[in-house]
């Protein structure tokens, strides 16, 4: 009784709306008052730097990035990072919305590389939301280090399990990069991506209301395989397609090799981390200059710091919905986000 007491006194919790708890460790408390730190110094140091007369003047950014564009590009990236909707189709259109990747230069070399830096930007807050599954899916992670260093069988398995499904994805991202880049990265494609994957959820959802008498999916994340890492992530290859939702389709996958819905959602998150952080290693490598050329260090600081706390948000709260539900509603809100969004860009409004 008193270990009970004493782990409910490290809980607090933060929100409840709809039945669904955000239940926060104090340690993640710690990493929340670090993140309001670090916002309050960032507004700090921008209005330090309006106030002082006295200093030179900066260097002209290519595109200078604000404060509250960062967050709103971090606030999309948290909260739809893990859901099964697109978080690449949603900044794509946030940031045209935004206007960024414009440049006014008549150099298209310089349009080029301030595109290519926002671009990057998209993809490096996804640092943010990775912070969040670390934090709150920390035990497997640990579990799986110690199945490295030959302490935990389980977590062993695990460890090969994540690397039998990021290894298509490697593979494929590094071999078809630059024509993903060129062919896909646009609102059509997104809007055909946002719509073709919801067809397929609700298709997936009636299917499962005809054929309740069939449970296949009846496999814990403790069964899962190689062989059905690996098929899932073959799926998760084709949400190089922005729209498509990295998460949508290696849950689908999960499902499709028969896990339980919950168990095909935790695998999905934990395979995300190791997916993001080598896209977002990569690029921040290869484009980490041109973006600090192009946007200010401030601005990239503040999108992580909203693209964690609105990714614990939603993953909690994506979990908490699914153990009572289905996906079907996220078939409709794509189908309805895709047909907002060909709209109003065949009318010139985005």
């Amino acid at each position: 009784m008193a270990g009970w007491k004493s782990a409910v006194s490290k809980t607090r919790i933060l929100w409840k709306r709809d039945g669904c708890y955000i239940l926060m460790h104090r340690r993640v408390n710690h990493w929340l008052s670090w993140s309001v730190f670090l916002i309050v110094t960032s507004w700090g140091s921008g209005v330090q730097g309006v106030t002082t007369v006295t200093s030179p003047p900066e260097e002209e950014k290519a595109y200078p990035m604000g404060v509250g564009q960062a967050a709103v590009l971090g606030v999309v990236e948290g909260l739809t990072e893990y859901l099964p909707v697109s978080s690449t189709g949603h900044l794509l259109v946030t940031q045209k919305l935004l206007g960024m990747g414009n440049s006014n230069s008549n150099s298209p070399r310089e349009r080029e590389s301030v595109k290519a830096a926002a671009d990057a930007y998209a993809i490096c807050i996804q640092a943010g939301a990775i912070l969040a599954v670390l934090g709150l899916y920390g035990r497997r992670f640990k579990q799986m280090l110690r199945g490295v260093a030959g302490r935990d069988p389980a977590g062993l398995k695990m460890a090969i399990n994540m690397a039998a499904g990021f290894l298509p994805a490697a593979v494929i991202g590094l071999l078809l990069e630059a024509q993903i880049k060129e062919h896909l990265f646009g609102v059509w494609p997104v809007v055909w991506a946002w719509f073709v994957g919801g067809i397929g959820i609700l298709a997936l959802d009636w299917w499962k209301g005809r054929h309740p008498e069939r449970p296949r999916n009846i496999k814990p994340l403790e069964e899962l395989t190689w062989k059905m890492a690996l098929v899932i992530g073959l799926a998760q290859c084709v949400a190089m397609w922005p729209g498509v939702s990295r998460s949508l389709v290696t849950i689908m996958g999960g499902i499709m090799v028969g896990l339980t819905l919950l168990a095909a959602v935790e695998f999905s998150f934990l395979l995300g981390v190791v997916t993001l952080t080598a896209a977002a290693s990569y690029d921040a490598i290869r484009f980490g200059s041109i973006m600090l050329e192009s946007f200010d260090a401030e601005p990239l600081v503040v999108g992580l710091v909203f693209a964690f706390l609105s990714a614990v948000v939603a993953v909690k709260c994506m979990v908490n919905y699914l153990s009572r539900h289905g996906l079907g509603v996220f078939g409709y809100y794509r189908v309805a986000v895709a047909f907002l969004v060909a709209v109003c860009y065949a009318a010139n409004l985005i």
